[in-house]
């Protein structure tokens, strides 16, 4: 067991910070930002609410810290997909790493980044703005790499970056809502092979 890690007034803190961040991760995936209540959370983390808010903060910056987490873990198939070689390895990359994430089986099913505040209050409107942010941050990254690909020539010179890196990111929100709802691995995949016939050729 790892040695107690001191909190933020010097107290030991009788958990892994790192261990609870991911319980909170998976049940912030599951529910959504609201239907993830403090209650549900603690019990995940096995902590109490005031060691929650003394390690993490409340449960906006502990939802941001579990965004930075899933964004660095499961959804790190972007970064890699944008490595690349060529637009079409990149956008076939990022749909199976969807695919992949979106059905883990020791998961829960779906995209934290789709759907983790799709549905919420007034008080969740800091977590919908983040999430907006973060799904918009993605889609300019895929076309700043589609960009590259229509100067290297690997796409035609009337290629619309911008619409195609849109086009790629709505195909994975889409898979994650399928996902979500039980589609399975299989047919999933079978979407992204087929959306991608009729990719630009150069």
């Amino acid at each position: 067991m790892e040695t107690e890690q001191k909190g933020p007034i010097g107290r030991p803190r009788g958990f892994d910070a790192d261990e609870a961040l991911e319980r909170a991760l998976l049940v912030f995936w599951e529910h959504g930002y609201e239907g993830a209540s403090l209650a549900k959370l603690t019990e995940a983390m096995g902590i109490s609410t005031t060691s929650m808010y003394a390690a993490f903060g409340n449960k906006e910056e502990l939802f941001r810290k579990a965004l930075e987490r899933y964004t660095e873990g499961p959804g790190a198939y972007l970064t890699r997909a944008l490595e690349e070689p060529t637009a079409l390895g990149v956008a076939t990359a990022i749909l199976a790493g969807s695919v992949r994430t979106t059905t883990l089986p020791t998961h829960p099913r779906g995209c934290l980044g789709v759907q983790g505040a799709l549905v919420a209050g007034d008080s969740g409107n800091g977590v919908r703005d983040l999430l907006v942010a973060w799904r918009d941050d993605g889609c300019s990254r895929v076309r700043e790499r589609f960009q590259r690909a229509v100067d290297d020539g690997d796409l035609p010179p009337e290629t619309d970056a911008g619409l195609l890196a849109r086009y790629i990111t709505t195909l994975t929100f889409g898979i994650a809502v399928q996902a979500a709802s039980g589609v399975g691995r299989d047919e999933l995949q079978e979407t992204a092979d087929a959306a991608l016939r009729n990719w630009p050729l150069s």
